[in-house]
C-alpha cells in the first residue's frame, strides 16, 4: 500500500503535460485507487496490476520510506502512451510513500516485550481477559488506545468478539506480560477497514498489556502459605473470625488493606457478610494461618465492580492472616500444663486466691501480665471481680497448678474490647495458682464447716457468767477456726470481721451478748434473717 504523486514528461523536451489533459490524469489516479483519501493498494511482482517500472521501483522499500521513481517509456506506457493523458514515449516520475506491506502468507507476529518470571497461568480459548492496548498502523499513526480512556478492554477470547488476529495474539499471555502483536489485514479489518481511523487493507500493530484473565468455570483458588503447628481447630460455618488482609489485582496493584487501618476485619463465616469467594476461602483455616486466595469476578464483585475501587470483571487476590476465631457457643477451653501430685484443696467460688498470669492474643501479641506489677493479684472468685472466662478458668485449680485457658470474647471483653484489647478478641491466659484461702458464701463473714455446738450459747460463754463480751466472743470464734470447725471470710482482717459479727449479735448494743439476743434469728418485722453465721 503506497501513496503516489505522478508527473509525466514528454520524451523530446521534458515539458509538463498541458493543463487541458489534467482531468484525464485525475481519472487515471482514480483508476489506480489514488483518490485523496485512499492510497494505492496492489500486489508487487506476481499478478501485479501496475506498470513494470513502478512494480520494480517499489521493491525493497520499507514502510514510511519515500522514493522518487523515474520510469522510462519502455517500462511505462511505451510508444502507445495512455490515451490523452500520457503521450507516447513519455518518461514518468512517481513520488512514492510506502504506507503498508504484507504478504498473503503472512501470519500474526508476536514480539514479547516483557514477561513475568513466575507465570502460573496463560490465556486459553474461552477465557475472559482485561487488557490495555495501543493500536497503530505500520506508519506509526495511533488509531485507538484504551490507555487514553483509562479503562481496560474486557472480552472473551476465541469466541468471535475480537478480530481473528487479536484472538490469536492474546493466546498464551500471562498477567503482566506485554506484547507487540502485528496483524495482517486479512486477519484484521481486511478490505473494509474500520470507520475513518483504520483504512482498508491496513496492517495493525497492537501494544498489549494483559491485566487480568479468568474463566467462568474458575473456582476460588487457595494457596496455603503457612500453617502453625499444632492446629487444634479449623473454622466452620457460623464461626466469627478476625483476620488481616491485603487485597490486590493480578498485576500486583493493592486496592485495600486492613493493615493500613491498623484493624482486623471481623465477620461471621459462611453467612453472606463477605463476597462469596472469601466466605468459602475462610472455611477450614487455623489460627495463625497465612493464605493467598484468588477470587474470580463471579465470586467477587462481578461485572459491575465496586465503586471506583474495583473495576468490573476484576480477579481479586487476598493475602490473609488469620488472627483468631470463635463460635458464639464456645466455652472456656482449659488445658492443664502442670498439676501437683498432692492436691488437697481446689479453688472455687468465694475463695480468695493469689495467682500469676500472662495474657495474649492468639497470634502471640502480648497484652498484659502480672509480672508488670510489684505483687501478683489477689481476688475472691465468683464475685464478679474478673472477666467471666478468667474467673471460670481459675476455679478447680490446686495450689501451684498451671493452666492455659482460651477465653472467647463473649466471656471476655466482648464487642467493645478494653484498653489494649481489640473488640471481639479471643484471649489466651497462662495461669499459675500461688495461694488459696477457702472462702465463705457471698454476704457471709463466717460459716460452720461442721455442726455448730448445741446449744450454742453455753459453748460461747466460756466463763459461764451468762454474758459474752467481745473478747470472749472473738476467742470462741478463733478457736472454731483453729480447730477446723469454722471459717472466716478471707481477705479481711479477722478483728474487723469479728467486730462486725459481734455488733450484729449485740442487738441492744450494751457491749455483751446474752442468750436471749443470740436466740433471736429474725428482726423486729419478722423478715428473713440478715445473717445466720451463728
Amino acid at each position: 500500500m503506497f501513496g503516489i504523486n505522478i508527473t509525466a514528461h514528454s520524451r523530446t523536451d521534458g515539458s509538463l503535460i498541458p493543463d487541458s489533459i489534467l482531468e484525464t490524469l485525475r481519472f487515471i489516479r482514480k483508476q489506480l485507487c489514488l483518490d485523496k483519501d485512499f492510497p494505492f493498494v496492489g500486489q508487487v511482482g506476481v499478478e501485479s496490476k501496475v506498470i513494470p517500472g513502478l512494480d520494480k521501483g517499489v521493491q525493497g522499500m520499507c514502510v514510511n520510506e519515500r522514493r522518487k521513481i523515474t520510469i522510462p517509456p519502455h517500462l511505462a506506457y511505451g510508444v502507445l502512451g495512455a490515451g490523452l493523458v500520457i503521450p507516447p514515449d513519455a518518461t514518468l516520475v512517481f513520488d512514492v510513500l510506502l504506507l503498508d506491506l504484507w504478504n498473503k502468507e503472512d501470519k500474526v507476529q508476536i514480539r514479547i516485550l516483557h514477561k513475568q518470571q513466575n507465570c502460573k497461568r496463560t490465556v486459553m480459548p474461552s477465557d475472559f481477559v482485561r487488557y490495555h492496548y495501543n493500536g497503530s498502523l505500520l506508519v506509526g499513526n495511533l488509531f485507538d488506545s484504551s490507555n487514553l480512556r483509562n479503562s481496560t478492554y474486557d472480552t472473551y477470547v476465541g469466541q468471535g468478539s475480537l478480530i481473528k488476529g487479536m484472538d490469536e495474539g492474546l493466546l498464551g499471555m500471562c498477567v503482566g506480560e506485554r506484547r507487540s502483536i502485528i496483524i495482517p489485514p486479512f486477519l484484521a479489518y481486511d478490505d473494509k477497514g474500520y470507520g475513518t481511523k483504520v483504512p482498508p487493507y491496513a496492517t495493525l500493530i497492537f501494544d498489549v498489556l494483559l491485566v487480568d484473565v479468568f474463566n467462568v468455570k474458575d473456582d476460588v483458588k487457595v494457596e496455603v502459605q503457612k500453617i502453625p503447628q499444632p492446629c487444634r481447630r479449623r473454622t466452620v460455618v457460623g464461626d466469627f473470625i478476625r483476620y488481616h488482609y491485603n487485597g490486590s489485582f493480578q498485576d500486583g496493584t493493592v486496592f485495600d488493606s486492613s493493615y493500613s487501618r491498623n484493624s482486623t476485619y471481623n465477620t461471621f463465616i459462611g453467612m453472606g457478610y463477605v463476597i462469596a469467594g472469601i466466605d468459602k476461602a475462610l472455611q477450614g483455616v487455623c489460627v495463625g494461618e497465612w493464605r493467598r486466595v484468588t477470587v474470580p469476578p463471579h465470586l467477587a464483585y462481578g461485572e459491575n465492580g465496586s465503586g471506583e475501587l474495583i473495576p468490573g470483571s476484576a480477579v481479586l487476590i487476598f493475602d490473609l492472616h488469620i488472627i483468631d476465631f470463635h463460635n458464639p457457643k464456645d466455652q472456656v477451653d482449659i488445658k492443664v500444663i502442670y498439676k501437683p501430685a498432692e492436691c488437697n484443696l481446689i479453688s472455687a467460688a468465694n475463695d480468695l486466691i493469689m495467682y500469676r498470669y500472662n495474657c495474649s492474643l492468639l497470634d502471640g501479641t502480648r497484652l498484659y501480665s502480672s509480672d508488670d506489677y510489684p505483687e501478683p493479684p489477689r481476688v475472691t472468685l465468683g464475685q464478679g471481680k474478673l472477666i467471666a472466662g478468667l474467673d471460670e478458668g481459675l476455679q478447680g485449680m490446686c495450689v501451684l497448678e498451671r493452666r492455659e485457658i482460651t477465653v472467647p470474647p463473649h466471656l471476655a471483653h466482648g464487642t467493645n474490647g478494653a484498653s489494649g484489647v481489640p473488640s471481639n478478641a479471643v484471649l489466651l491466659f497462662e495461669l499459675e495458682l500461688l495461694q488459696l484461702q477457702k472462702g465463705v458464701p457471698e454476704g457471709f463473714l463466717f460459716i460452720w464447716l461442721q455442726d455448730s455446738p448445741e446449744p450454742l450459747f453455753p459453748a460461747m460463754d466460756m466463763n459461764q457468767d451468762q454474758e459474752v463480751p467481745l473478747e470472749e466472743f472473738s476467742a470462741f470464734i478463733k478457736l472454731q477456726v483453729a480447730e477446723g470447725r469454722g471459717r472466716l471470710h478471707p481477705g479481711i482482717d479477722s478483728d474487723v470481721i469479728l467486730g462486725d459479727m459481734f455488733k450484729k449479735q449485740d442487738r441492744n448494743a450494751d457491749g455483751k451478748i446474752t442468750e436471749d439476743e443470740l436466740n433471736i434469728n429474725v428482726n423486729e418485722d419478722n423478715d428473713v434473717p440478715k445473717h445466720e453465721e451463728l
